[in-house]
């Protein structure tokens, strides 16, 4: 059987529900330049933080608007997606299905991107993992047609400094698991055994790690858990170009940190819309 090409994280979904407003605020004074409120042909709007390689995106409902997304509606707050890249979203969803994995029809939706010029429709195609192989989220593989429409340079330039996302924490009992999961889907040898109940799939600049809960809290302090024993994603490692400009510029905008034994600065998830951040210099630790 064929492998998948190597994973490459594009973006990382943070369900904000109705909380739209409160959350761009928020990330706003962690010091990310969000892109103006962006609204899909599929009902929903949101709000981007733009990276190298991947971005960040605030995703809900404005107020007063019908939820008709039940991805959204359903899925817990919080970190709740994880999105790899693929350039050929079509044979991407034959090759999952050949692979025995469950496998959601490939979706196309648009968004509107005002530019000088009038306004462009930034296009894409997703493909998603069955929802009952990712429980409490999605993993999904979005095809960028227009990615010149999201990738543009004035919107990568954060106040904080931020430069890439280098770090996705999924925390489960079992994390071995989990970490299974994704072995059967891009194939033998992309999962790496860091430790005890500690596995890691390289996915382009960042880590995707799949970690216990007690791992996840001795790292990032409280973070979401679920009553049922079912894995959460709950934790972004962010790269930064300086962490003393980061941590003045969260002492101007009150923003409470802690600095933690290995040199990062770490920010509650109840202080980032329901995700526990870790800011470090340098790559993923």
């Amino acid at each position: 059987m064929s492998r998948l090409p190597a994973p490459v994280l594009d973006h990382v979904v943070v369900n904000v529900k109705h909380q739209l407003d409160d959350a761009a605020a928020v990330y706003r004074q962690l010091g990310f330049a969000l892109t103006e409120r962006g609204h899909h042909s599929l009902g929903s709007s949101n709000h981007l933080a733009i990276f190298g390689e991947n971005y960040l995106e605030l995703l809900g409902f404005e107020t007063g608007k019908t939820a008709s997304r039940p991805d959204i509606v359903d899925a817990p707050p919080g970190l709740s997606g994880l999105v790899f890249k693929t350039d050929d979203s079509l044979a991407l969803h034959e090759a999952i299905g050949a692979r025995g994995l469950a496998v959601e029809p490939p979706a196309e939706f648009f968004r509107p991107v005002k530019l000088p010029g009038g306004a462009q429709d930034a296009r894409f195609r997703t493909v998603r993992l069955g929802a009952e192989l990712v429980r409490n989220g999605r993993t999904f593989f979005c095809h960028h047609f227009t990615p010149e429409l999201v990738w543009r340079d004035e919107d990568r330039q954060h106040p904080n400094g931020v430069t890439e996302i280098v770090g996705f924490v999924v925390a489960s009992p079992e994390p071995q698991t989990v970490a299974d999961l994704y072995e059967r889907l891009f194939g033998p040898g992309v999962i790496d055994t860091v430790g005890a109940a500690h596995y890691r799939l390289r996915a382009g600049r960042a880590n995707v790690e799949f970690v216990t809960p007690a791992e996840a809290e001795r790292r990032y302090g409280a973070v979401a858990s679920t009553n049922d024993g079912s894995e959460r994603y709950v934790a972004l490692d962010l790269q930064v170009r300086s962490l003393a400009a980061l941590r003045a510029l969260f002492a101007r905008n009150g923003v409470p940190f802690v600095e933690t034994a290995e040199g990062a600065v770490r920010v509650a998830a109840s202080h980032a819309a329901g995700v526990a951040l870790r800011f470090q210099e340098g790559g993923a630790a």
